[in-house]
């Protein structure tokens, strides 16, 4: 059993990638314009999907990746690699050899090499091939973004994958913070990558039919959660990864800092594979606030699951008015899956990085597209503009997942 006392920790770097943005400042920027990253796609599946839109991100992977590289990552990989950059250079920490023995990887996706598995099944079963690339092995794997980011940096401490659908990444970042809360660890680069813009995995989704139909006069803003008129996600693709560095060794340094993570809780429905629970999602807000040790008053924005279908925008909010009482109606609550999509894995790390972003800025972002209340969802959701010049000191980011996993993370200013 480890003795070393509670510590505090801090979030010192952040990197983002994603469909409003290849940076922190760009993807902020575009949420609080209320601008789409949703699109029409021009693949070569696409004739073959009912739905023909996503948020995809526009990247030259061959500018920041050399050839042999290429065929070693995986797209995942190379979003949680160019993400990892991002908030390792943020944060300007430098490490000796001794150090990086207490610096760790925790990243969080759902599907792992994606695209990859894709690849292989093309090449079996549509070209028959008889002989296959052994890439495919290290490309597959979930941990691998984990384990290029370690090998990167040179970080031999823990280095762990989640893999719980679309709480992985929000379980990567509390576990972190548990980590060096514990004393077991000093830093951690942490957060989620997530890549399924494939034919395997829009079939799939089309199947539950849980994917938005196209708004036919302006794709864009065919997600509309907590909106009457909502039909579904459309499916995203993205990083975000953070520095996680214990409070004094950060303070110490005079590392700029985001926000000290403060909370985090992680519950199961134990009710049904996809259904979603009032009370399972309920029992991870509590938890978190429980460990933040503040009360409900104290929560300036809660960054929400919302992925406008039915059923989970009716019980997420349902949990909210359960845990906070009349006061929920006093806190703004924003999806930004309305602007960058469903990211599956990834979506906890780059919406709590919406999160951290709107402490930093003051600002709290909009959920786009939401013209039409639904009487059943009745908070407070910044509908369509985002506001600026707000009082935003704590903030809450949560992710509830198929398997009825949920996690919940509070941050506030330091």
């Amino acid at each position: 059993m480890n003795s070393t006392p509670l510590r505090r920790v801090a979030v010192t770097g952040l990197g983002i990638i994603s469909s409003l943005g290849n940076n922190r400042r760009d993807f902020f920027d575009n949420l609080m314009a209320g601008k789409s990253g949703i699109r029409r796609i021009s693949s070569d599946f696409s004739c073959q999907l009912s739905g023909k839109i996503a948020a995809q991100i526009i990247l030259d992977s061959a500018k920041c990746f050399s050839k042999k590289q290429m065929g070693i990552f995986d797209r995942t990989d190379q979003l949680a690699l160019i993400a990892a950059s991002q908030a390792w250079n943020d944060s300007c920490i430098e490490l000796d050899d001794e150090e990086k023995k207490r610096a760790g990887v925790y990243m969080g996706t759902g599907m792992g090499g994606a695209q990859a598995l894709d690849d292989l099944y093309d090449q079996l079963y549509k070209k028959d091939a008889q002989k296959v690339s052994p890439r495919f092995v290290t490309k597959i794997m979930c941990n691998s973004s984990a384990s290029h980011i370690s090998i990167q940096y040179g970080l031999s401490g823990p280095c762990l994958t989640f893999s719980i659908a679309c709480a992985s990444s929000s379980v990567s970042i509390g576990e972190a913070y548990r980590q060096i809360k514990a004393g077991y660890a000093d830093v951690i680069l942490a957060g989620g990558t997530e890549s399924l813009l494939t034919y395997g995995s829009f079939k799939c989704w089309e199947s539950l039919r849980v994917l938005a139909v196209e708004d036919v006069e302006d794709p864009s803003t065919s997600c509309k959660p907590f909106s009457k008129d909502r039909t579904g996600f459309v499916l995203g693709e993205g990083a975000a990864v953070f520095v996680l560095e214990e409070m004094e060794m950060a303070k110490k340094r005079g590392a700029k800092i985001y926000g000290e993570l403060v909370g985090y809780g992680s519950s199961a429905d134990a009710y049904h594979i996809t259904g979603p629970s009032v009370a399972g999602q309920a029992h991870a807000i509590r938890l978190a606030l429980e460990e933040a040790r503040i009360n409900g008053d104290e929560i300036d924005y809660i960054n929400a699951h919302g992925t406008a279908t039915v059923m989970n925008d009716v019980a997420e909010t349902q949990a909210i008015k359960k845990v906070f009482g009349e006061m929920a109606y006093k806190i703004p609550v924003s999806s930004t899956k309305s602007m960058h999509g469903h990211l599956m894995g990834a979506s906890g790390a780059v919406e709590f990085a919406a999160a951290l972003l709107s402490i930093k800025n003051k600002a709290i972002p909009p959920t786009a597209n939401l013209k039409i209340p639904d009487p059943e969802c009745d908070l407070d959701y910044v509908p369509q503009h985002g506001r600026a010049g707000v009082k935003v000191k704590t903030v809450m980011s949560n992710s509830f997942a198929f398997g009825g996993t949920n996690a919940v993370i509070i941050a506030r200013e330091v």
